[in-house]
């Protein structure tokens, strides 16, 4: 009668872990940067820098949503649990920290938006809600959703990976499949101001309505449309885009 609870507690333990990890990097994020304001491009950070900032800030919004995977996934495990799920967890954070390269790229580009003259920051705008908005409505969106909402099938592929690299490549192969889910999303912080935690939330908010909720592929349309419509009413509103068109918006 108690291998039922037992084994629920024993997948359930992961997926604490991660939910503990992303509150830390929450706290840190609240605690460094809660009261400064959204701003334009790479925050004046070197590439190192940014990187570390990068990787926090997606442990913080996407190891929520990535839970119930990481605790299926620790259910096909039998030995060394903590630490191979230290390392699918660690492979799947590597990828989001390797997508920082392109991000300090674009937002180093995009900051200079904001020393634009106003209609060409709005213009630059407007193509970022776009392109954001477009990918949410995409095949390819669809297809990488599917895979973080229905993981198990995922699971049998896993488990077929041979040798002590399985759990690396586990994490990596999730994690490709995360990026391409939800860099979209991550786009739309280039115009709300990279260190926004107000968007940050409600972007994280967004990523796990989207992976777990059962109306997630509804959400992710929703956000697509908006997004769309975002870009249309930022030439009456260029307050809508601060991390672009200058103008500040309180971080926290």
């Amino acid at each position: 009668m108690t291998d039922g609870p037992v084994s629920g507690r024993r997948w359930a333990h992961p997926a604490g872990l991660l939910l503990v990890a992303a509150a830390i990097a929450w706290s840190w994020m609240v605690t460094r940067w809660g009261g400064t304001q959204a701003t334009a491009g790479t925050m004046g950070l070197g590439l190192p820098a940014f990187l570390a900032v990068w990787t926090l800030m997606m442990a913080a919004m996407m190891l929520p949503a990535t839970a119930p995977v990481a605790a299926l996934y620790a259910r096909t495990i039998t030995v060394h649990r903590s630490g191979r799920m230290a390392a699918f967890t660690g492979a799947y954070l590597l990828v989001w920290a390797a997508a920082g390269l392109p991000a300090y790229a674009l937002a180093a580009g995009l900051g200079r938006a904001a020393t634009l003259p106003a209609a060409a920051g709005t213009a630059v705008a407007a193509a970022v809600f776009a392109v954001s908005g477009v990918y949410q409505l995409t095949p390819l969106k669809d297809r990488c959703l599917a895979r973080c909402r229905s993981p198990v099938g995922q699971m049998l592929r896993y488990a077929s990976y041979p040798g002590p690299s399985r759990d690396l490549r586990a994490g990596a192969h999730h994690g490709a499949f995360c990026l391409g889910c939800c860099w979209s999303l991550m786009l739309l912080l280039a115009a709300f101001g990279l260190m926004n935690l107000w968007a940050m939330v409600a972007l994280a908010a967004v990523v796990t309505a989207e992976k777990l909720a059962p109306a997630g592929r509804l959400v992710a349309r929703a956000v697509g449309v908006v997004s769309i419509a975002l870009a249309v009413a930022v030439f009456w509103v260029p307050a809508l885009a601060p991390g672009l068109i200058g103008g500040g918006m309180t971080g926290m």
